[in-house]
Order: C-alpha cells, then structure tokens, then sequence
C-alpha cells in the first residue's frame, strides 16, 4: 500500500469492490463486490463488524460507523453488534448513518443522519438534511423529506444505480488509488 492510506487491514476484505485508498476504513469490514467506496468517505467498525453488500456507492464525506454506545456511568457497552447495509444502496456527500440494519435499494441523502436506533428497510429515501433518532423501523419504500422529517410512501423503489456504479468503475482508477484486495 503507498504512503498516506488511512486504514487498518485486520479483518478487511474488499473483492471486486472499488475502494480508494483516500478512505479512511477502520476495523473489521466486508465490502462486497462492486461497491465503490470514493475519497474522503469513512467507515468504522469499533462496535463490532460493518457488513457491507454489492453494488453500493458511498460517496465523498460518507460516514459510516458502527460506534459503542454510552451507558450510564460513562463507560461504552462492549456487546459487539453487527452492522449490515444491504445492496444497491447510494450514500450520497456527507450523509452519516449510524443504523445496525439498512436494507437494499436505498439513498441516503447529502448531510442526511440516521441513528443506530433507527432500521431502514428496502427502497427507502432519507431526504438531504432529514435527521432520523427514533427507535424504528421505516417501512418499505418510504420517503423521509423536509425539515419536519414528513413522510410519504412512493409507487415503487428507486431503480439501483447500475450506469453510475459502471462509471465509477471504470473513471476512479485513472485519477485514484484503490486499495488491492
């Protein structure tokens, strides 16, 4: 690996992904073949593994992390929890998600949060900026917009992004290292 990667590699496995080595991908993470993962986009599995499936893109400033929670008297639980997101997901720039479980077929938008409390299921849309907290379950093609967090539910789930994700194969290597797993 060439100076200046940001990453542990215990427990790391990426075959047919594409990951560039400008991410910062820490712990132990699957990433299943032919999701790209771009600059700048974070992954961390410090409460237990990230499980990541095919064909998802993760954006610049993406977060994903599998964080220990709190407990009462200041100390992190240490029960190890398995984060799993499903395939065909988009994690648009600077979307942050914190969920155990999220599906397949789903974007998160720019700057949007979702917390570990919160499970998204298949086809869902997290609207750019929308802040999910709750301890729920958001229903199959559900749509989360606006500043009060409203919600619809659409026709149909969202087509997976199949041109953008050959792009991204095909243009990322010229101008970025990837990590060679």
């Amino acid at each position: 690996m060439s100076k200046g990667v940001k990453t542990t590699a215990s427990g790391q496995k990426f075959p047919g992904a594409v990951v560039c080595q400008e991410a910062t991908v820490k712990g132990d993470v699957t990433i299943g073949a032919g999701t790209v993962v771009h600059p700048k986009a974070y992954i961390h599995a410090e409460a237990g593994p990230i499980v990541i499936g095919e064909n998802n893109i993760f954006e610049e400033q993406v977060v994903i992390h599998n964080r220990l929670q709190p407990v009462a008297d200041g100390e992190s639980a240490r029960d190890p929890k398995v984060m799993v997101i499903g395939s065909n997901n988009v994690f648009e720039v600077g979307s942050h998600s914190e969920a155990l479980v999220v599906g397949d077929c789903n974007t998160l938008e720019a700057k949007c949060f979702v917390s570990r409390d919160t499970r998204v299921s298949n086809g869902c849309v997290v609207g750019a900026k929308c802040c999910l907290t709750a301890d729920e379950d958001l229903p199959e093609n559900m749509v989360v917009f606006g500043e009060q967090n409203r919600r619809r539910v659409q026709g149909e789930r969202p087509a997976a992004q199949i041109l953008q994700l050959e792009f991204l194969t095909k243009i990322l290597p010229n101008y970025h290292h990837l990590f060679s797993h």
